[in-house]
This record gives C-alpha cells, sequence and structure tokens, in this order.
C-alpha cells in the first residue's frame, strides 16, 4: 500500500518487544528523541510520551527474556508483563514492534523464543507486527532486503509471519530524523492494513493474567507482613549477648547463581575471583563491627542432580564446613532472581544440600542475587509469581530469605540486615552453628575414597604416576597428577585451625583446578582418619522451629554490641607452632601435607602488616 493511502494519525500508540540487548530502550529513545528509557534491565513495562512529526507518540517497553530463552525458561512475572504491556496504552496499540539487532546471526532458538513469546498476546498480534532491526551503522553499504536474504529461512520465517513488515534505525544516528519519519508512516500503512483498527489483545487472556497478578500481590504483601511480624518477636527475645562479634558463612549454590559476587558484596571488597572453581576458596574481612569468614564452595552445573556431579565437587561440598571451624553459623543458598525456578533447579539444590544431613536447613537461608532487576517489584511478588517449586524450597529452610543487589555495593543496609538475619537464625538454633555428624562423614569419605580408588585404577595400567589412598599405594589415571594445596589456616589475631581433608585425584568428570590468580588453593589434603579426627568435635544440635521466617524487606532492628556467649571455645587438642595454631591429627601413612602453592589472603595480608 503506497503511504499516500494511509490515513495520517494524529496520535499512534507502540510496543517494543524483543530480548534482552537488542535494543528496546535505544529504539524507545530514538523514536521520542530524547533520553525516555533508561537501558538498565528492568523487570516491569516502562511508559513515555512524547510530540514527534505532528503526532502524539504513547511508548511502551515490555521487558526483555535472554536470548533463545524459550517461554518455558522465562519468568513468571516477564509473561505477564508481556501480556499487560499492551493494556498500558488503551484502547490498544496501533503497532508491536518486534527489536531484532541486525549485526548478530539469526538462528532457529532465536526465531522460536521470539515467536512463542509474542504468542502469549494470541496469533492475532501479526499482524499488527513489524520487525524493527537495530544497529543499521553495522550494515555499511549492505541493504536490509540483502541482509535478510543471507540471514537464511528463519529470519525469512518470522517475517512473513508479521506480513513482511520490517524497518531499519541507526540508534547512534538520531539527527536523521527521516528514519523516524518512514518508521511512523509504516504504522499507519499497518493501521490501514489492518482497517484503522489497533491491536486488542483477547479480554479473557487479559483478565486471567490481572486476576493472577492481584492474587499474587496479596499473598505478597500477607508474607512481606506475616515475616515482618515473626522478624520483630525474634528480635525482641534476642538479648544483647546474641549479638555476634564473628560470623562465619558458607556459599553454596549453582554455577553462575553469585556466589562469588556476594562473597565480593558481604566482605565489601574484591576477595573472590569470578571464575569457575573446583575447590572451596575461605576469605575474611571486617563488616559491621563483626569478623566475617566466608567460604565460597563450589558450584553444580544448572539442573544437574547430585549423581551428574563429580565426585570431587561433593566432597568440597562436604568439607565446606569444616573450613570456619568449629563450623558456619549459616549456609546461603544462592539463587539467581533473574531466572526461572523450576522443579530441576529445585531438587538439584535440596539434593546438594542434602550432602550435608537434613539439619543444614535449620541454618540456611537463601540468598537471592540480581536483585536490581526486580525493579520495583518486591522479591515476595517474585516467590509468589515463580510458584510451588521455589516456595517448597524455602519451606525447607523455614521461610529465611534475603535479596542483594551486588551491583549496589555503597547501600550497606543491605549486608548489615543479612548479618541481622544470621544472627536472628543461630539465636532460633539455640545459639548454635551448623555442625556435621563426623562419624557418618568420615563413612562417607571411605566410600567415596573406594569408589574413587577403584574408578582411577579401572583405566590406569602403564601409568608411572602413583597416589595413596585408603588401601594404600595405587595407580592414577594416565596422565594424571595428584592435586594437592595448602592447609586451611586463619592469620594470628584468630583461632587457627588446620581442617580435616581429603586428598584429590584428577577425575574423568572434572579437569584439574585452575589455581592462577584466584588464591583458590586454600584447601586441605587428609586421608579418611584425618577426617573422623577433624570432625570428632561435630555433633548433632538441637533443631530450629522450621516454621521461623525472615523477610527481606528494610525492616531496621536495634543494633547490639557484645559477643555472643554461647559459641564454642577452643578445642584443648590444639598445637602451638609460631603464630599459628593446628589441630593435631593422629598420624597415618594416609596423611600427607598439600603442597603450599598460595596461603589464605588474610594470613599473607596479616603477615605484611
Amino acid at each position: 500500500m503506497d503511504s499516500s493511502d494511509a490515513q495520517h494519525l494524529s496520535e499512534l500508540r507502540i510496543v517494543l518487544m524483543g530480548n534482552r540487548r537488542a535494543g528496546k530502550s535505544s529504539s524507545g529513545n530514538t523514536i521520542l528523541g530524547r533520553e525516555e528509557f533508561d537501558l538498565k534491565t528492568s523487570a516491569q513495562c516502562v511508559r513515555r510520551h512524547g510530540e514527534v512529526a505532528d503526532r502524539h507518540i504513547t511508548v511502551i517497553e515490555a521487558p526483555g527474556w535472554w536470548n533463545n530463552y524459550t517461554v518455558e525458561k522465562s519468568l513468571e512475572l516477564l509473561k505477564q508483563e508481556i501480556v499487560l504491556s499492551v493494556s498500558l496504552c488503551p484502547p490498544g496499540p496501533h503497532a508491536v514492534l518486534l527489536i531484532i539487532r541486525v549485526d548478530t546471526r539469526f538462528k532457529e532458538g532465536k526465531r522460536k523464543a521470539l515467536q512463542d513469546h509474542l504468542d502469549l498476546l494470541s496469533e492475532r498480534v501479526w499482524s499488527h507486527t513489524i520487525v524493527l532491526f537495530t544497529h543499521g551503522d553495522s550494515l555499511s553499504d549492505t541493504s536490509i532486503e540483502q541482509h535478510i536474504e543471507s540471514e537464511g529461512q528463519d529470519l525469512q520465517r518470522l517475517l512473513d509471519k508479521c506480513g513482511n513488515r520490517f524497518h531499519v534505525l541507526n540508534n547512534l544516528n538520531r539527527s536523521d530524523d527521516t528514519q523516524i519519519k518512514e518508521l511512523l508512516e509504516k504504522i499507519e500503512e499497518t493501521v490501514a492494513q489492518n482497517n484503522g483498527r489497533h491491536f486488542e489483545i483477547d479480554r479473557k487472556i487479559l483478565q486471567e493474567v490481572e486476576e493472577r497478578r492481584r492474587a499474587e500481590e496479596e499473598r505478597a504483601k500477607e508474607r512481606m507482613k506475616k515475616l515482618k511480624k515473626q522478624r520483630e518477636n525474634i528480635r525482641s527475645q534476642m538479648s544483647d549477648a546474641q549479638h555476634l562479634s564473628e560470623l562465619r558463612i558458607v556459599l553454596m549454590g549453582s554455577r553462575a547463581a553469585g556466589k562469588s559476587s556476594s562473597g565480593n558484596t558481604i566482605l565489601g571488597r574484591e576477595e573472590f575471583d569470578l571464575k569457575t572453581s573446583a575447590q572451596c576458596v575461605r576469605r575474611h574481612g571486617e563488616v559491621a563491627d563483626r569478623h566475617i569468614t566466608v567460604i565460597e564452595a563450589p558450584g553444580w552445573w544448572k539442573n544437574f542432580t547430585v549423581e551428574k556431579s563429580p565426585e570431587i565437587l561433593k566432597q568440597e561440598i562436604v568439607l565446606s564446613v569444616s573450613l570456619c571451624p568449629p563450623g558456619p553459623h549459616a549456609v546461603l543458598l544462592i539463587i539467581d532472581v533473574d531466572t526461572r525456578f523450576k522443579e530441576t533447579d529445585r531438587k538439584a539444590y535440596q539434593d546438594h544440600l542434602d550432602l550435608l544431613s537434613e539439619r543444614v536447613w535449620s541454618h540456611t537461608i537463601v540468598l537471592f542475587t540480581k536483585g536490581d532487576t526486580l525493579s520495583d517489584i518486591s522479591i515476595e511478588q517474585h516467590i509468589e509469581s515463580e510458584g510451588q517449586d521455589l516456595q517448597r524450597l524455602l519451606d525447607k529452610c523455614g521461610n529465611r530469605f534475603h535479596v542483594l543487589n551486588n551491583h549496589n555495593r555503597s547501600d550497606d543496609t543491605q549486608i548489615k540486615e543479612l548479618l541481622e538475619k544470621i544472627e536472628e537464625t543461630v539465636a532460633l538454633n539455640n545459639g548454635r552453628h551448623f555442625e556435621m555428624d563426623g562419624r557418618k562423614e568420615a563413612e562417607r569419605l571411605d566410600k567415596w575414597k573406594e569408589d574413587m580408588r577403584l574408578q582411577t585404577m579401572s583405566g590406569a595400567e602403564g601409568s608411572d604416576s602413583r597416589s595413596v589412598g585408603s588401601s594404600g599405594l595405587f595407580r592414577s589415571r594416565s596422565g594424571a597428577e595428584p592435586v594437592f594445596s595448602s592447609s586451611r589456616s586463619r592469620d594470628s589475631s584468630h583461632t587457627s585451625y588446620e581442617s580435616g581433608a581429603i586428598k584429590r585425584y584428577n577425575s574423568i568428570d572434572l579437569p584439574p583446578p585452575d589455581m592462577s590468580g584466584d588464591e583458590r588453593s586454600d584447601t586441605r589434603s587428609v586421608g579418611s582418619s584425618g577426617y573422623s579426627s577433624a570432625y570428632s568435635s561435630f555433633r548433632s544440635r538441637s533443631g530450629a522451629d522450621s516454621d521461623s521466617v525472615f523477610s527481606s524487606s528494610r525492616s531496621k532492628a536495634s543494633s547490639h554490641s557484645s559477643g555472643f556467649g554461647s559459641l564454642r571455645s577452643i578445642p584443648e587438642s590444639v598445637e602451638h607452632s609460631g603464630t599459628r595454631r593446628t589441630l593435631a591429627f593422629p598420624k597415618s601413612s594416609t596423611l600427607f601435607p598439600r603442597i603450599l602453592k598460595k596461603h589464605d589472603k588474610h594470613e599473607e595480608d596479616t603477615k605484611k602488616t
């Protein structure tokens, strides 16, 4: 249709849709001719207005999904926002602009993600859709038509869905107002092709989403109110003596969930390397008048069951709680708030944490990361919208949770509140930290060692490399070397321990850990007898009230200053050597000192001073 045949509209309503980093916000700014949209990721729709080319323009930016994410993987809140976006410019948008970067390859996964997310609005939306290509400057002398032909079938199939309507924008050249005038004319042509009608979503679809959203918001308010009240009750029953001068924390979770970033936010500086490590890492710091020890356990692959995880990773998880003797005050279970939490995630988290025994749940707090992506949505609303799987996991740990924005470390209130929640968790456990059952864990370790011994012997014929296991010398896998590292120690100003440990072997499940740049040699080596000794004093403690709950609302409790009188005293079986004190282990042929490659960073800093 020629542009002259299209009716000139004095008002245009536009919805921008697409995956993250496709250029939605930049396109909105280019259309309106000024900086109206923040380029940061938002979990909610954003609406802006402006006068452009003699038209009143309303632009709605819907939140984006991760590239190639199917609808099933996207957050429930995001899907709701996509549906609600078309209701924010009543009676409905004249056009939905589907944003696609022209400088990245368009494949089947991207096509399916775009199509499935847009289908949430019903099949009819495609007759009102225009593909808007961004990063037009990267085309150089190539025409957009040539680009479409070169990209192949997947892009062409998507364009066929929306009647081959498309436009290209160069968001770096806003002085070229002809590109926006052309876009607005194409929107008017689209309206004309739809007999002058804008897009209206099926009332039933919109009503279902609106009702679900209202119900979730009500449940979120109730959850927030209940948790706030119960936290206040807990604080009122705590004495001044329950303000701890020392806190020991273990970070646990899947890979890329944000464990290292959270450790850095807690300690207020870059202590943890963001690279993946196969071994536990220990760091220290002084935060809010407390000495903080943070252990980061290695993460498992997302959705991996315990059966799929390497044995060495499971050993690290079990040993992590021994690296801050006599045991951690809290285990923080790290969950990324920015990705969908499903049944497979719940099972993976639950089964890996169960390696530490059922009792660990009374010492566990769920720590949500990427809190900045929530925008104005409360963490309680996120929990309610995500459904049963996340809620079941929270129930396991007494509904204790907290949310962190690791991009905003200047906000020290989020860390102060987290430390208060840890103290409350300790109080609910009758002043006790978490301790393992030494006998059971020694039996488990013996089984692991035997499994690894058999696994190593099965493929090691002809290898010159030898290692020692609980049953004596046996061959390691060809080409592999036993990995040893330093004993765990604290600096001279605090109690120093050498944990019970396990000798590590390279296995076919996991490559040797990369020790460079990261000071991750803060590990240990012990045979089964040493392991038993290290845990000999670790006994079961009384569990906490599982109904106890904590909220992430910013309610401030009173501050206390005195120490916690019920902390364990230093075991008598401590040997002094210079400024370091090390637990005495029984002599055994299976105990080998690990090669000291790098010291605990806290110890190095102390020696320098």
